[in-house]
């Protein structure tokens, strides 16, 4: 699938869940997507939960929804610190009220939990937030990959073929 001429950031923090931020970004890259880690700091380096550095290449001050046609929001504890910043969220809801692609996979959701983007949508996530995503407005279904407009939620790392081929058709469906 060719997807040059698209844009999309990955929102980087500690503890982010490794599989979860990799194997998105060389699936963009191989088709052609710009993939930007997105971070509270230009330069500063993320570690994982396991230790593994993502690089931040874009401070989300300098971020602007207008420029990105899809955002990832990976898992693993990543979300509890992103959600902490109030640019972050911003981010997220902007990306939210331009129609963009929403892409949140196992806590992820969580920051989607930080905006009103989950509110009468059908989604997922990991078991342990599922009462938060309920409370955000979501209608929770336990699946591998649930898809509702442009908001696109799977529950684990084992879900990542089906989350990344959804999203990448949503990106496609986005650019026509």
């Amino acid at each position: 699938m060719n997807l040059s001429g698209i844009s999309v950031a990955i929102l980087v923090e500690q503890q982010y869940q490794e599989m979860e931020v990799w194997y998105p970004h060389y699936r963009l890259l191989e088709a052609g997507v710009r993939s930007v880690f997105v971070g509270p700091e230009a330069g500063k380096s993320y570690p994982s939960k396991l230790g593994y550095p993502a690089k931040a290449e874009m401070s989300i001050d300098q971020a602007r929804a207008e420029d990105f046609d899809g955002v990832i929001l990976p898992g693993g504890f990543a979300p509890d610190f992103l959600r902490r910043n109030p640019r972050m969220i911003h981010f997220t809801q902007a990306m939210a009220d331009q129609g963009k692609v929403l892409a949140a996979i196992c806590h992820g959701p969580w920051m989607l939990c930080s905006t009103n983007a989950l509110k009468g949508k059908k989604a997922t996530c990991f078991f342990a937030i599922k009462d938060d995503v309920i409370n955000a407005g979501a209608n929770y279904v336990d699946a591998e990959v649930v898809r509702d407009g442009q908001v696109i939620t799977s529950r684990k790392p084992d879900d990542l073929p089906a989350f990344m081929k959804t999203f990448m058709a949503a990106l496609a469906e986005a650019k026509r």
